[in-house]
């Protein structure tokens, strides 16, 4: 018997979001600085007959029905030999984490690895293209620029590993629902460009693109401000920002220790609220 597979699904958080515009489709075309954080999902996959889907962890009664969590519909969009999937859910739901597209892309590599196939397998990327967005960046799961739908990804950026600080206020907001409210007035207009890989030079460029949606999500959730503000007062933060389309902020520490004891004070008061320190890159 094939003995059963792992795989960790992190949790994306976008650095920059940039919104270039809607499309002929109705869909908006974006600009946006990826990385991905050490906060992550845990998936198992292990050959049966039939297709199936367990979850358990902190998040697990909030994913909704299972025959609709994206991780089934990337194994029907597959089409190949799979299993029962279980998930260990440790990502919030509905956050700006883009947790549930790293399930799926979780699901596609476990599905590669189950069949013998590279991650880069033209089935592979199709399923990832036709299950969602943000699932092509999140099969790759390293630092790049997503552009266009999600579809168009740059080459791997090695960048300084980031100490965080995840908040998230307890809202969930829906990402169809931002973008509708999203106002052209709210954009940068200024391109990436080129990403500096230098400590120093990288947080000056960091500091100069910012995410296009907030405006809008704090509209919908105002909470999402408190937040900001928060993480902005707290001592040693270099940058707050919004994940996403929200609800999820993230404050950038020189070191983890200044980013556990901004935990420690954001968390005062704020018992609804996620708050989780973290490693990007």
């Amino acid at each position: 018997m094939t003995a059963a597979l792992s795989e960790t699904a992190p949790a994306k958080i976008n650095l920059t979001l940039r919104v270039l515009g809607r499309r002929a489709d109705g869909y908006h075309a974006l600009e946006s600085l990826v990385v991905f954080a050490d906060l992550a999902d845990r998936l198992g996959l292990e050959p049966a007959q039939h297709l199936s889907l367990d979850v358990t962890g902190p998040f697990a009664k909030l994913c909704g029905p299972a025959d609709d969590n994206l991780i089934l519909k990337a194994a029907r969009a597959a089409a190949l030999p799979a299993g029962r999937f279980t998930l260990d859910k440790r990502i919030p739901v509905a956050a700006g984490l883009g947790g549930g597209s790293a399930d799926a892309a979780a699901a596609l590599r476990l599905i590669a690895r189950h069949n013998g196939l590279a991650v880069d397998d033209t089935r592979i990327l199709a399923a990832a293209r036709a299950t969602g967005a943000d699932v092509p960046v999140c099969l790759r799961s390293c630092a790049c620029v997503m552009r266009g739908l999600g579809d168009e990804l740059s080459a791997p950026i090695a960048l300084p590993k980031l100490a965080v600080l995840l908040v998230n206020p307890g809202v969930a907001v829906s990402t169809r629902e931002i973008f509708a409210a999203f106002a052209p007035a709210g954009a940068t207009g200024a391109p990436l460009g080129d990403v500096p890989r230098d400590g120093a030079a990288f947080f000056d460029w960091l500091a100069q693109h910012g995410n296009d949606l907030t405006r809008a999500a704090v509209g919908r959730a105002p909470v999402i401000a408190m937040v900001l503000e928060a993480l902005a007062d707290s001592p040693g933060c270099r940058l707050a920002r919004m994940s996403g389309s929200g609800a999820t902020c993230f404050g950038v520490f020189d070191s983890a220790a200044e980013a556990a004891a901004a935990a420690r004070r954001v968390s005062k008061g704020k018992e609804n609220w996620w708050i989780c320190p973290a490693t990007l890159g």
